[in-house]
C-alpha cells in the first residue's frame, strides 16, 4: 500500500503540474444505456475537431477528457445504438452524463463487438477477443442451451477436446492457467454436468473479454489467459421478466429498478431437470438416479449520489449426479462481491471490492460396508483497491493493489463405522497473495500507441501444520509450524508491454510480451477438467509457475470494416511445469508433492482469423496451427514431448445469415487434430490379474476430431413490451462418431492379444428451446 501511494503522488504532481500550465479543461462522466440504464463499456468519445482525440468508457462505463479551452462537437457512439452529437463550450471543468438509444437498423444486424468499427486495428491491444452476448444467441449449441466458453473456443488460439470435456485450452496453456473471472470473483470450476455446460448463464451476462496475449497489469494468478466476464446490473427504468424453456432445462431471469434512475437488481437462475423424468421411469434403477445442476445469479447496485456508486453480486451453482445408491458425486461455486465506485474528482476514478470464492466437490462411494467419501475445498477472501487516473489525452494509469487469503483442504476421506477402510484427515494449507500494480495506456501520436506495466506479486504458504521436505520422492525432513508462521514466500516481477503501430485507418502492426506468475497449481490426470481434481499452493517443494510469451500480429479492414482479418504468431516459454509420476496417485494423498515432477514448457503457434462483421451474412473463420510441449526430468529420459492438450491443427468456420425478420440460420463446423494420449506399451500378468505398462508419455493421439452443428431461430413476436423466440438446433448433424475414451481390454477370443474399445458420446443430438421476454 505504501508502494501505491508513493506512486499515485508522484503521477499526480507531475502530470497535474503539467495540466495546469497549459489552462486544460476536463469533461467526464458515464455513459448509460437510456431504456435500461445500464452503463456501457468501451463506448467512444469522439472530438470531431480534432483528429484522433477521445476517450472509451472504463469497465464502469466512465469516461475523463481533457481539452484545451475552446467550442468543440462530441460524437458518443456504441455499436447498436443511436450516435449522438453533444456540442460544448469550454471553459471549465464539466460532468455530462449521456443516455443512448437503441438503433432499430443496427440491431438487426449480427453484432460481433460493441466498440468502433475499427477497435481492433487503432486499439493498442493484441491477443483479446470480446463476445458480444447478442451473437452468442443464434450460434448452434449442444442441448439448446447458450454457453459463453464454447463460442470462445470456435475463435483462433482457444481450442477445447470435444463433448464431455470442460474448460478451455488458451496457446497451449492447459485449462487450470485460465484466470476466469465474474463479476472480479474468481472461478475454480467452470463446468456443468461434466462439462457439456458452462456455469455461465448468458441471460445474466453484460460483457465478456478473453485475454490470450498480454493482460493489464491489473491481472494475475494465470500464466495462459484471463477471462474477465461482468454481469448485467439490472434494468433501473422498469421491470421485466424473461426465460427460456428447453428440452433438458429452462431458466428465468427477473429485473426491475429499486428506485428509478438510482438502483437496480437481476435475479437470474437456471436448472435441468432430467432427474425428474427419471423418477418417472418404471425402472427402479433409474428411479433412484440423480443428475441435475442448477445455478442463480444475483446482482444489485445503488447510486448514493453523483461520486459513489455501491454493487453486490454473487453466484451460487451446484451439481449432483449420483447412480443406483451406489456412487454421486457433487460439486458447485459460490461467489460473492461488494464493490465501491468513487469519483474522487473529474480525473481521479477508484474501485474498491471486498470479494469471496469457494469451490467444493464430494465424491462418494457406496459399496456395501465399506462406503466412503471424498471431500476437497478451496476458497479464498481478496481486498482489491484500484485507481484509474486521466491525467490528459495521451496518459490513463491505472494502480493499486489486491491481497487475497487462500484455505485450501486438498482432500478429506470420510468412512462409516462399519467400513474396513481408514478415514484420512488431510492439514488444511493457508496462504497469502499479495500484488501491487501500475500500467499507463500512453499515446504517443496518431500512429504509435503503448501500453505499459509492472506488477509485483508476493505469495507466502503459512502454518499451522507439518510440512515435508522430499526427495526423490521420498520424505527427507519434516517442520512443524505454529498458525500464521511463514513456511516459505515467493517474490515475482511481472512485466507487461503492448505496442501498437497504426499504418492507417485500416491496417495495424501490434506486438507484445508479458511474464506472468502462478502460484495456485491444478493436479490432474487427463485433459477434461473433471470436479475431483487438486488445487494446491507453491511450497518448499513447488515452485511457482512462470511464463514468458511474445506476440506479433497484423490487422487489415476491408470494405469499409465489414471484413476484418487477423494474423498473430506468438511464443511462450514456461517454467517450473508440472506432471505426474507413472502410477500416481493424486486422491486423499498426504504426500502428493512427493508424487510430483518438474520442468518446462513451451508453446508456439499461428493464428489466422477472418470475420465479417456487419449484415445480413456474417461470421467467422478461424484457423491455429501450434505446438505444446513439455520437457520433464523423469519423463521420457528428459525428452521433450507434447503436452496432453497438444493439437496441430485446429479449424473453426461460423456462419450466420439473417433471412428475414423472422428467421435467422446459422451453422458451424469444427476441426482438430486428436490431442496426445498415453497408450499402453505392452502387459503383463501378477496373480492372475492383467497390469499394462507405459513407457512413452503422451506419445500417441486420439482420432480427430470434427463435427457439423445446425441452428434455426424464428422470432415468434417482437413489441416494445413482449419478444419471443423458438430456436431449433442439430449437433453432430452428419452424425460423426467422435472417440470419448478408449479403454484397452483382454481380447475375449484370444487372451494373449489386446483390444481397444471406443466409446462414443453423440451422434445426432436435435433440440428446441421457447424464450420469452416481457
Amino acid at each position: 500500500m505504501k508502494h501505491v501511494l508513493i506512486i499515485s503522488i508522484t503521477f499526480f504532481f507531475f502530470f497535474s503540474k503539467g495540466s495546469h500550465a497549459q489552462e486544460k479543461y476536463t469533461i467526464s462522466g458515464s455513459i448509460t444505456d437510456e431504456q435500461t440504464g445500464e452503463t456501457m463499456i468501451g463506448a467512444s468519445i469522439i472530438v470531431k475537431e480534432l483528429k484522433g482525440i477521445g476517450a472509451i468508457c472504463n469497465a464502469y462505463g466512465y469516461y475523463s477528457l481533457t481539452l484545451p479551452k475552446g467550442n468543440y462537437t462530441l460524437e458518443i457512439s456504441y455499436t447498436g445504438y443511436k450516435k449522438v452529437s453533444q456540442n460544448i463550450g469550454l471553459s471549465s471543468n464539466q460532468k455530462l452524463d449521456i443516455k443512448l438509444n437503441t438503433d432499430s437498423e443496427t440491431l438487426e444486424e449480427v453484432i460481433i463487438s460493441a466498440e468502433r468499427r475499427n477497435d481492433n486495428i487503432i486499439s493498442e491491444n493484441v491477443g483479446i477477443e470480446k463476445i458480444e452476448i447478442k451473437e452468442i444467441k443464434k450460434i448452434p449449441v449442444l442441448f439448446g442451451e447458450q454457453d459463453v466458453i464454447k463460442t470462445l473456443t470456435l475463435t483462433a488460439g482457444v481450442k477445447t477436446t470435444g463433448e464431455g470435456s470442460g474448460g478451455m485450452f488458451v496457446r497451449g496453456g492447459n485449462n487450470s492457467q485460465n484466470l476466469v473471472l465474474l463479476d472480479e470473483a474468481t472461478v475454480y470450476n467452470t463446468n456443468h454436468l461434466m462439462g457439456f455446460f458452462s456455469i455461465f448463464n448468458s441471460d445474466a451476462i453484460k460483457d465478456l473479454t478473453l485475454y490470450k496475449g498480454t493482460a493489464p497489469a491489473e491481472y494475475g494468478g494465470r500464466i495462459s489467459s484471463v477471462m474477465d466476464i461482468k454481469m448485467n446490473e439490472g434494468n433501473n427504468q422498469e421491470f421485466h421478466l424473461g426465460g427460456g424453456i428447453g428440452l433438458i432445462s429452462s431458466k428465468i431471469n427477473i429485473e426491475g429498478p429499486i428506485i428509478i434512475d438510482k438502483g437496480s437488481f437481476l435475479i437470474s437462475g437456471r436448472r435441468t431437470y432430467a432427474d425428474l423424468f427419471l423418477g418417472l421411469s418404471q425402472n427402479e434403477k433409474f428411479q433412484n438416479n440423480k443428475l441435475y445442476f442448477y445455478d442463480l445469479n444475483l446482482k444489485s447496485n445503488y447510486k448514493i449520489n453523483e461520486n459513489n456508486r455501491i454493487f453486490l453480486s454473487g453466484y451460487f451453482g451446484r451439481d449432483v449426479l449420483s447412480f443406483q445408491d451406489k456412487f454421486g458425486i457433487d460439486w458447485g461455486n459460490v461467489t460473492g462481491t461488494i464493490r465501491w465506485n468513487h469519483i474522487w474528482n473529474n480525473r481521479l476514478f477508484s474501485n474498491t471490492s471486498l470479494i469471496y470464492s469457494d469451490y467444493d466437490y464430494k465424491a462418494t462411494m457406496l459399496r456395501d460396508v465399506d462406503d466412503f467419501s471424498l471431500t476437497s475445498i478451496i476458497k479464498n477472501w481478496n481486498l482489491k483497491h484500484e485507481f484509474q487516473y486521466f491525467a490528459n489525452n495521451k496518459n490513463t494509469l491505472t494502480f493499486g493493489f489486491s491481497s487475497m487469503k487462500h484455505t485450501i483442504t486438498p482432500g478429506q476421506l470420510d468412512v462409516s463405522e462399519e467400513s474396513s477402510l481408514n478415514p484420512i484427515n488431510l492439514q488444511d494449507r493457508f496462504a497469502l497473495e499479495n500484488g501491487i500494480y501500475f500500467s499507463n495506456k500512453y499515446v504517443l501520436n496518431d500512429m504509435l500507441k503503448i501500453n505499459y506495466g509492472l506488477r509485483l506479486t508476493t505469495f507466502s504458504l503459512l502454518g499451522p501444520g507439518d510440512f515435508y521436505l522430499y526427495e526423490d520422492g521420498i520424505v527427507k525432513d519434516t517442520f512443524t509450524y505454529k498458525s500464521r508462521e511463514i513456511v516459505k514466500t515467493y517474490v515475482n516481477l511481472e512485466p507487461r508491454l503492448n505496442v501498437t503501430y497504426i499504418l492507417n485507418e485500416k491496417n495495424s502492426i501490434k506486438a507484445s510480451y508479458s511474464r506472468n506468475t502462478q502460484n495456485l497449481h491444478l493436479i490432474q490426470n487427463s485433459t477434461a477438467s473433471t470436479p475431483t481434481d487438486i488445487w494446491i499452493g507453491s511450497s518448499n517443494n513447488v515452485k511457482p509457475e512462470i511464463s514468458d510469451q511474445i506476440a506479433l500480429g497484423y490487422f487489415k479492414n476491408t470494405l469499409n470494416n465489414k471484413i476484418q482479418v487477423s494474423t498473430e504468431i506468438y511464443y511462450r516459454w514456461m517454467q517450473n511445469q508440472i506432471d505426474l509420476k507413472n502410477g500416481a496417485e493424486i486422491r486423499a494423498n498426504e504426500h502428493l508433492e512427493g508424487e510430483l515432477l518438474f520442468g518446462n514448457g513451451r508453446a508456439y503457434g499461428l493464428e489466422l482469423m477472418v470475420k465479417k462483421k456487419f449484415g445480413r451474412i456474417n461470421g467467422w473463420v478461424a484457423y491455429t496451427l501450434s505446438r505444446t510441449e513439455r520437457q520433464i526430468d523423469g519423463v521420457n529420459n528428459g525428452e521433450w514431448y507434447p503436452a496432453k492438450q497438444d493439437a496441430t491443427h485446429d479449424l473453426s468456420i461460423v456462419g450466420i445469415f439473417d433471412l428475414n425478420e423472422k428467421w435467422s440460420l446459422s451453422a458451424t463446423w469444427v476441426f482438430n487434430t486428436g490431442n496426445a494420449v498415453t497408450f499402453p506399451s505392452g502387459k503383463y500378468e501378477i496373480n492372475g490379474n492383467v497390469e499394462f505398462y507405459y513407457t512413452e508419455r503422451n506419445g500417441y493421439k486420439m482420432q480427430d476430431y470434427h463435427r457439423l452443428d445446425l441452428a434455426a431461430t424464428k422470432t415468434l413476436k417482437k413489441t416494445k413490451k413482449y419478444e419471443s423466440t423458438l430456436s431449433f438446433s442439430l449437433s453432430n448433424a452428419y452424425g460423426r462418431k467422435n472417440v470419448f475414451t478408449i479403454d484397452f481390454i483382454e481380447d475375449p477370443d484370444d487372451p494373449t492379444k489386446t483390444i481397444a474399445e471406443k466409446t462414443y458420446l453423440f451422434t445426432f443430438v436435435p433440440s428446441i428451446s421457447f424464450n420469452f421476454k416481457f
